[in-house]
Protein backbone atom coordinates (compact mmCIF):
# COMPACT_ATOMS: atom_id res chain seq x y z
CA UNK A 1 0.00 0.00 0.00
CA UNK A 2 1.32 3.29 -0.91
CA UNK A 3 1.79 6.06 1.95
CA UNK A 4 1.08 9.51 1.56
CA UNK A 5 4.82 10.37 1.76
CA UNK A 6 5.52 8.22 -1.14
CA UNK A 7 2.86 9.69 -3.09
CA UNK A 8 4.17 12.84 -2.65
CA UNK A 9 7.19 12.12 -3.48
CA UNK A 10 5.87 10.60 -6.80
CA UNK A 11 4.03 13.34 -7.74
CA UNK A 12 6.91 15.83 -6.99
CA UNK A 13 8.99 14.09 -9.23
CA UNK A 14 6.91 14.09 -11.60
CA UNK A 15 5.91 18.06 -11.14
CA UNK A 16 10.04 18.18 -11.70
CA UNK A 17 10.13 16.12 -14.79
CA UNK A 18 7.91 18.40 -16.30
CA UNK A 19 9.47 21.67 -14.95
CA UNK A 20 12.60 21.59 -16.59
CA UNK A 21 12.38 20.50 -19.90
CA UNK A 22 9.05 23.03 -20.45
CA UNK A 23 11.49 25.76 -19.13
CA UNK A 24 14.34 24.38 -21.51
CA UNK A 25 11.45 24.77 -23.93
CA UNK A 26 10.43 28.45 -23.00
CA UNK A 27 13.86 29.46 -23.11
CA UNK A 28 14.33 27.76 -26.70
CA UNK A 29 11.25 29.51 -28.09
CA UNK A 30 12.09 32.73 -26.64
CA UNK A 31 15.47 32.50 -28.42
CA UNK A 32 14.07 31.57 -31.57
CA UNK A 33 11.31 34.20 -31.49
CA UNK A 34 14.48 36.45 -30.93
CA UNK A 35 16.13 35.68 -34.04
CA UNK A 36 13.45 36.06 -36.14
CA UNK A 37 12.79 39.66 -35.17
CA UNK A 38 16.45 39.82 -35.87
CA UNK A 39 16.23 38.71 -39.24
CA UNK A 40 13.20 40.63 -39.99
CA UNK A 41 15.88 43.74 -38.93
CA UNK A 42 18.21 42.34 -41.01
CA UNK A 43 15.30 42.03 -44.11
CA UNK A 44 14.77 45.60 -43.68
CA UNK A 45 18.15 46.80 -43.90
CA UNK A 46 19.31 44.92 -46.30
CA UNK A 47 16.25 46.01 -48.50
CA UNK A 48 17.37 49.56 -48.07
CA UNK A 49 20.71 49.24 -48.99
CA UNK A 50 19.47 47.39 -52.08
CA UNK A 51 17.37 50.40 -52.99
CA UNK A 52 20.11 52.79 -51.60
CA UNK A 53 22.28 51.08 -54.44
CA UNK A 54 19.83 50.69 -57.02
CA UNK A 55 19.67 54.47 -56.41
CA UNK A 56 23.47 55.22 -56.53
CA UNK A 57 23.36 53.17 -59.62
CA UNK A 58 21.39 55.39 -61.84
CA UNK A 59 22.47 58.80 -60.08
CA UNK A 60 24.73 61.31 -61.90
CA UNK A 61 28.52 60.74 -60.58
CA UNK A 62 29.79 63.09 -58.34
CA UNK A 63 33.33 64.38 -58.36
CA UNK A 64 36.07 63.05 -55.51
CA UNK A 65 35.71 66.10 -52.89
CA UNK A 66 32.01 65.61 -52.73
CA UNK A 67 32.79 62.26 -50.43
CA UNK A 68 32.51 62.86 -46.74
CA UNK A 69 35.92 62.37 -44.72
CA UNK A 70 35.88 58.84 -43.24
CA UNK A 71 34.54 55.43 -43.75
CA UNK A 72 32.90 55.37 -47.11
CA UNK A 73 31.61 51.76 -46.34
CA UNK A 74 27.76 53.07 -46.84
CA UNK A 75 28.92 54.74 -50.24
CA UNK A 76 30.08 51.63 -52.08
CA UNK A 77 28.95 51.49 -55.47
CA UNK A 78 27.91 55.37 -55.82
CA UNK A 79 29.22 56.21 -58.94
CA UNK A 80 32.07 59.09 -58.82
CA UNK A 81 33.76 61.05 -62.03
CA UNK A 82 37.72 61.79 -61.50
CA UNK A 83 39.67 64.01 -64.35
CA UNK A 84 43.71 63.48 -63.88
CA UNK A 85 46.54 62.09 -65.83
CA UNK A 86 47.06 57.96 -64.90
CA UNK A 87 50.71 57.72 -63.73
CA UNK A 88 52.00 54.19 -65.38
CA UNK A 89 54.23 53.88 -62.78
CA UNK A 90 51.86 52.54 -60.32
CA UNK A 91 50.06 49.83 -62.34
CA UNK A 92 49.34 46.69 -60.81
CA UNK A 93 47.90 43.48 -62.33
CA UNK A 94 45.68 42.07 -59.36
CA UNK A 95 44.48 38.66 -60.11
CA UNK A 96 40.88 38.81 -60.76
CA UNK A 97 37.64 36.32 -61.36
CA UNK A 98 35.18 37.56 -64.21
CA UNK A 99 32.33 37.09 -65.63
CA UNK A 100 34.79 36.81 -68.59
CA UNK A 101 37.11 34.70 -67.19
CA UNK A 102 40.30 34.82 -64.78
CA UNK A 103 42.80 37.49 -65.49
CA UNK A 104 43.77 40.63 -64.12
CA UNK A 105 42.49 43.84 -62.70
CA UNK A 106 44.83 46.29 -64.12
CA UNK A 107 44.69 49.26 -60.88
CA UNK A 108 46.47 52.67 -61.84
CA UNK A 109 46.63 55.84 -59.96
CA UNK A 110 45.13 58.65 -61.55
CA UNK A 111 47.18 62.52 -60.77
CA UNK A 112 45.21 65.35 -60.37
CA UNK A 113 47.66 67.94 -59.96
CA UNK A 114 48.02 68.99 -55.87
CA UNK A 115 45.18 66.97 -54.85
CA UNK A 116 45.63 63.04 -53.86
CA UNK A 117 45.96 60.64 -56.72
CA UNK A 118 43.08 57.83 -56.67
CA UNK A 119 43.47 54.61 -58.18
CA UNK A 120 41.21 53.25 -60.99
CA UNK A 121 40.40 49.31 -62.03
CA UNK A 122 40.58 49.93 -65.89
CA UNK A 123 39.18 46.48 -66.05
CA UNK A 124 39.99 43.03 -66.61
CA UNK A 125 42.51 41.73 -68.76
CA UNK A 126 43.30 38.16 -69.51
CA UNK A 127 45.73 35.67 -68.03
CA UNK A 128 49.04 36.05 -69.69
CA UNK A 129 48.84 39.89 -69.98
CA UNK A 130 52.63 41.20 -68.75
CA UNK A 131 53.15 44.26 -66.67
CA UNK A 132 55.15 45.48 -69.12
CA UNK A 133 52.60 45.58 -71.78
CA UNK A 134 49.72 46.77 -69.49
CA UNK A 135 51.83 49.90 -68.52
CA UNK A 136 53.18 50.89 -72.03
CA UNK A 137 48.68 51.10 -72.77
CA UNK A 138 48.13 53.02 -70.05
CA UNK A 139 47.07 56.52 -72.03
CA UNK A 140 49.30 59.60 -71.48
CA UNK A 141 46.79 62.43 -71.90
CA UNK A 142 44.26 63.53 -69.47
CA UNK A 143 41.32 60.95 -69.00
CA UNK A 144 37.80 61.30 -67.49
CA UNK A 145 36.95 58.18 -65.13
CA UNK A 146 33.62 57.36 -64.41
CA UNK A 147 33.48 54.71 -61.95
CA UNK A 148 31.97 53.14 -58.55
CA UNK A 149 33.07 53.37 -55.44
CA UNK A 150 34.98 50.47 -53.72
CA UNK A 151 36.60 49.60 -50.65
CA UNK A 152 40.33 49.18 -50.32
CA UNK A 153 40.97 45.48 -49.21
CA UNK A 154 43.83 45.44 -46.39
CA UNK A 155 42.64 42.14 -45.25
CA UNK A 156 43.29 40.04 -48.47
CA UNK A 157 41.35 36.70 -49.70
CA UNK A 158 40.50 34.21 -47.42
CA UNK A 159 43.07 31.53 -48.39
CA UNK A 160 46.03 34.02 -50.72
CA UNK A 161 47.44 37.26 -49.44
CA UNK A 162 49.16 39.56 -51.52
CA UNK A 163 53.04 39.50 -51.85
CA UNK A 164 54.37 42.43 -52.57
CA UNK A 165 57.83 41.62 -53.26
CA UNK A 166 57.06 39.27 -55.71
CA UNK A 167 54.81 41.77 -57.50
CA UNK A 168 51.51 38.71 -56.95
CA UNK A 169 48.57 40.75 -55.96
CA UNK A 170 45.31 38.88 -54.78
CA UNK A 171 44.02 41.97 -52.73
CA UNK A 172 43.69 45.35 -54.05
CA UNK A 173 45.06 47.02 -50.64
CA UNK A 174 46.00 50.90 -51.87
CA UNK A 175 48.05 51.44 -48.91
CA UNK A 176 50.50 48.11 -50.17
CA UNK A 177 50.35 48.79 -53.48
CA UNK A 178 51.17 52.93 -53.48
CA UNK A 179 53.72 51.59 -51.14
CA UNK A 180 55.21 49.78 -53.47
CA UNK A 181 55.38 51.43 -56.43
CA UNK A 182 56.91 54.08 -54.36
CA UNK A 183 54.20 56.62 -55.55
CA UNK A 184 53.58 60.14 -53.17
CA UNK A 185 50.65 59.20 -50.24
CA UNK A 186 47.12 59.25 -52.28
CA UNK A 187 43.57 58.22 -51.26
CA UNK A 188 43.73 54.87 -50.00
CA UNK A 189 40.26 54.31 -48.48
CA UNK A 190 38.60 53.41 -51.78
CA UNK A 191 39.57 52.73 -55.52
CA UNK A 192 37.03 53.26 -58.34
CA UNK A 193 35.85 50.17 -60.70
CA UNK A 194 35.72 52.00 -64.18
CA UNK A 195 32.23 52.20 -65.71
CA UNK A 196 33.54 54.61 -68.55
CA UNK A 197 36.62 55.69 -69.71
CA UNK A 198 37.32 59.02 -71.56
CA UNK A 199 38.89 58.86 -74.51
CA UNK A 200 38.04 55.52 -74.37
CA UNK A 201 41.32 52.89 -74.71
CA UNK A 202 42.80 52.24 -77.73
CA UNK A 203 45.95 50.66 -77.16
CA UNK A 204 46.54 46.69 -76.39
CA UNK A 205 45.70 44.81 -73.97
CA UNK A 206 42.60 47.08 -73.96
CA UNK A 207 41.15 46.63 -70.01
CA UNK A 208 37.21 45.57 -70.08
CA UNK A 209 35.82 47.86 -67.83
CA UNK A 210 31.80 47.45 -66.16
CA UNK A 211 31.80 44.00 -64.67
CA UNK A 212 31.37 44.77 -61.33
CA UNK A 213 28.86 42.50 -60.31
CA UNK A 214 26.73 44.26 -58.06
CA UNK A 215 24.78 41.95 -56.13
CA UNK A 216 23.01 41.39 -52.70
CA UNK A 217 22.07 37.57 -50.94
CA UNK A 218 18.54 38.13 -49.60
CA UNK A 219 17.49 35.31 -47.60
CA UNK A 220 16.59 36.89 -44.51
CA UNK A 221 12.69 36.77 -45.09
CA UNK A 222 13.22 32.47 -45.51
CA UNK A 223 15.76 32.87 -42.16
CA UNK A 224 13.03 34.58 -40.45
CA UNK A 225 9.95 32.29 -40.99
CA UNK A 226 12.34 29.44 -40.02
CA UNK A 227 12.96 30.72 -36.89
CA UNK A 228 9.17 31.77 -36.03
CA UNK A 229 7.95 28.32 -37.35
CA UNK A 230 10.66 26.83 -34.57
CA UNK A 231 9.25 29.29 -32.12
CA UNK A 232 5.70 28.21 -32.57
CA UNK A 233 6.25 24.38 -32.67
CA UNK A 234 7.88 24.89 -28.64
CA UNK A 235 4.58 25.55 -27.48
CA UNK A 236 3.18 21.96 -29.26
CA UNK A 237 6.06 20.59 -27.75
CA UNK A 238 5.83 21.36 -24.51
CA UNK A 239 2.30 20.09 -24.67
CA UNK A 240 3.71 16.59 -25.39
CA UNK A 241 6.24 16.88 -22.38
CA UNK A 242 3.54 18.07 -19.90
CA UNK A 243 1.38 15.14 -21.18
CA UNK A 244 4.38 12.18 -21.16
CA UNK A 245 5.42 13.24 -17.65
CA UNK A 246 1.57 12.60 -16.20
Amino acid sequence: MQTGGTARGSAKGRATRRLLPVLLLLVFAAGFAALGIWQVQRLAWKEALIADVARALRAAPVPPEALPRGDLAALTYHRVVVNGVFDPRGVVLATATSPLGNGYWVMVPVTRGAAPAIWVNRGFVPLGTRLEAARAAVPTGPVRVVGLVRQTEPRGTLLRGNRPEQDRWYARDLSAMTIARRLPPGETRYFLDAQTETPAPTLAPVPVPGLTVVQFPNNHLAYALTWFALAGLSPAAIFVVVRKAR
